[in-house]
């Protein structure tokens, strides 16, 4: 990938919107070209610089204060009182949008919605109609970051988990340790981790444990297992529930993303995620396993 090919991915990579493989073609290129890094840096800060600027929410009454403060021209205009919640049988909010919009005729009362003036001119019905929709919108965007927040946090991660094992197997360097005892690969971890992931040799199940790496998503360092599942390799990621990622309070359904298959779930007090291009049955498969020997090492430990 050349400067020509990489700057219009540039944007693109800083919001975590590209595929895996022109992700990957793209760091490659940045890691070379001082240039391309300069403007993915600075596109960086103007992203930060705008997720960390301060939100502000329109005000309560913001319509009623806007018309009341209009000039009066025949009479002292009365200031719009917003309307009581409409009875059950008045069509809900359809009717107060129907009956109480402000600006339904000048001078016009609904029933029980708000007033403007027919001496306040035409500009009042204008300037009553923009405030309310300022408050609407304000109200639909925090409904949104309610509800898009998380599943966006949650989509960039899986991201950088599919980009994480993309990467690995392109490079031929998808382990650090290589060793099926996990008496070998466990004692790896320490020192550069803090904290001990439980490793399990699965070779009986059909998973068998080829070993493991460090890699670096979510912004943190985490341990990845790596079983080989026929001609498939499925990494496992695994840490402890807030360290890294979207919190996660129970097991999820399997999903995909850019053709892998991704599941999750919480363990022996770490969060799991696998990811393969084996197919959602290797994971179940996977998992069931895993949680087999986690159960039967919990007896172990308190029947000794």
């Amino acid at each position: 990938m050349n400067c020509n090919e990489a700057r219009p991915l540039v944007d693109a990579s800083v919001d975590r919107e590209l595929p895996a493989a022109d992700e990957w073609r793209v760091r490659e290129h940045l890691a070379g070209c001082e240039a391309c890094r300069r403007v993915a840096d600075d596109a960086q800060a103007i992203s930060q610089m705008i997720r960390s600027a301060p939100y502000h929410r329109a005000p309560p009454g913001l319509a009623a204060r806007i018309v009341g403060a209009l000039p009066a021209t025949e009479a002292t205009p009365a200031k719009a009182t917003p309307s009581p919640a409409p009875a059950r049988g008045s069509g809900g909010w359809r009717g107060w949008l129907r009956n109480g919009w402000p600006g339904r005729g000048a001078g016009a009362q609904g029933s029980g919605g708000w007033s403007v003036p027919a001496s306040a001119g035409p500009h009042a019905a204008t300037l009553a109609w923009f405030g309310c929709a300022v408050l609407i919108l304000c109200a639909l965007a925090v409904i949104a970051t309610l509800h898009l927040g998380r599943p966006a946090a949650e989509t960039a991660f899986v991201d950088d988990l599919v980009s994480s094992h993309v990467r690995a197997q392109i490079s031929g360097r998808d382990i650090d340790v290589i060793s099926t005892d996990r008496h070998t690969v466990k004692p790896w971890f320490n020192g550069r981790i803090d904290y001990a992931p439980p490793v399990f040799d699965l070779a009986q199940q059909g998973f068998a444990l080829a070993g493991g790496r460090l890699d670096y998503v979510g912004r943190e360092r985490v341990a990845v297992l790596v079983y080989h599942y026929r001609k498939h390799v499925i990494d496992v990621y695994v840490f402890p529930p807030g360290t890294s990622g979207p919190a996660v309070s129970a097991a999820a359904p399997s999903s995909s993303s850019e053709g892998y298959a991704l599941l999750r779930w919480q363990a022996a007090g770490m969060t799991w995620w696998a990811v393969t291009d084996a197919g959602a049955d290797a994971l179940d498969g996977l998992r069931a396993a895993l949680d087999a020997r986690l159960a039967g090492g919990a007896s172990e430990a308190a029947g000794s």
